[in-house]
């Protein structure tokens, strides 16, 4: 259709012409004494170019008078084209771990203009990784006051390296400026939070924390249970009381409840709280269901008077029939003879757990049989060897 209309068109220009060129009109121009006289059609034609002088000069005019413009726009260009490289550059040697160049760079981009927040972050957290915290803390100044995500990127980053420093408490004092900021679910803060509240010993929090890191899936469900166990353990330990010990174990979750090393922290917490009778009989019952050689290894703290510790003699012996090669089990017994002052038994028991698997404590305590013997020099002998376990 467009091609039929410029043919349309050519044709009846092609008549025009015709027309034009046998038409006899003509056009009389008169100033004072002078008078031109022309045919109408060079009049015409004369009309046009004259049009076609002024548009063309209109549209260099324009060009002119826009030129500068032009010009400041094409800079602006230029230099924002140059700041984004720049702060791609930066950012690529920041995590490839080029620190030294990402500070630099980051510091260019700036001096050439580029005002985004991410550019003294990055400047920042190079010079903490270079251990110059005067710089880092110039940078991080930068952003003081900018409103938006500047102000969440400058405490993200303070919180970041107060924690690299162990400073829990700081960041701790953090945390409600940096919720206000992020909101009360950002995966960063939650993550700030988190390492902060292990730092501080704050374990009910963590518990809170990690699951709900792992309901919105922040935290693989392995890491999750990791740090779990290791909050329950901990809240287990820094119990003061035996029903502290005891209610903590109900509220634990069976799963982590079965864990060997729960039950050896209980035992622990127990000796340390001077529950003997509580202890003998969780670790009798642990260990019937579940056998540890860790934790037969604390059943000679149990024992403190002579019966007691016959009594403990004789079930540990039991044990030894259906575990006769587990080294816990023949230093625990080793222990508790040495205790009831069986030195024979006490050394022959000590010696067969040193034969299955080493040990510093079983060297002390063959240590100790061998001095209340009076046998000083075999005593200085294993205390040696002791000593060169960590």
């Amino acid at each position: 259709m467009r091609y039929l209309i410029w043919i349309l068109l050519l044709f009846a220009a092609a008549v025009a012409l015709v027309s034009a060129a046998h038409n006899p009109g003509y056009v009389v121009l008169v100033y004072s004494s002078y008078r031109i006289e022309l045919s109408l059609t060079l009049f015409v034609v004369a009309l046009l170019g004259l049009f076609a002088v002024l548009f063309v000069l209109q549209r260099l005019a324009s060009a002119v008078v826009r030129l500068p413009g032009r010009v400041r726009d094409f800079r602006a260009a230029r230099a924002l084209s140059k700041q984004r490289k720049s702060r791609d550059e930066a950012l690529n040697a920041f995590f490839a771990g080029s620190f030294g160049q990402a500070e630099k760079l980051a510091v260019q981009a700036m001096r050439d203009g580029d005002d985004s927040a991410l550019l003294p972050v990055v400047a920042a957290r190079s010079a903490h990784e270079q251990h110059a915290p005067a710089r880092r803390d110039t940078y991080l100044e930068t952003l003081q006051g900018r409103p938006g995500e500047a102000e969440m990127l400058r405490l993200l980053s303070e919180a970041k390296f107060l924690l690299d420093h162990k400073d829990d408490k700081a960041v701790l004092a953090l945390l409600p400026a940096l919720y206000d900021k992020a909101g009360k679910n950002h995966a960063g803060v939650l993550a700030l939070e988190l390492k902060a509240r292990q730092l501080h010993g704050d374990w009910a929090r963590v518990l809170t924390l990690v699951a709900q890191m792992e309901k919105r899936s922040l935290l693989d469900s392995m890491a999750a249970a990791t740090i779990r166990q290791h909050a329950w353990l901990e809240r287990l330990r820094a119990q003061e009381t035996a029903e502290g010990v005891t209610a903590c174990l109900q509220d634990m979750p069976g799963e982590i409840r079965q864990q060997g090393s729960v039950a050896v922290a209980a035992v622990s917490a127990l000796i340390r709280l001077g529950q003997c009778e509580a202890v003998k009989r969780l670790l009798t019952d642990a260990l019937e269901s579940h056998w540890s050689g860790e934790l037969v290894g604390l059943y000679a703290e149990c024992a403190t008077a002579g019966d007691d510790i016959l009594s403990s003699i004789a079930q540990a012996e039991k044990w030894l029939v259906q575990h006769p090669d587990d080294a816990g089990l023949l230093r625990a017994l080793g222990r508790l003879c040495l205790r009831r002052q069986l030195w024979g038994k006490a050394q022959n028991y000590l010696e067969a757990s040193l034969s299955v698997a080493p040990s510093r404590e079983a060297y002390t305590a063959l240590a100790q049989l061998f001095q209340q013997t009076q046998k000083p020099d075999l005593a200085a002998q294993n205390y040696q060897r002791a000593a060169t376990f960590q």
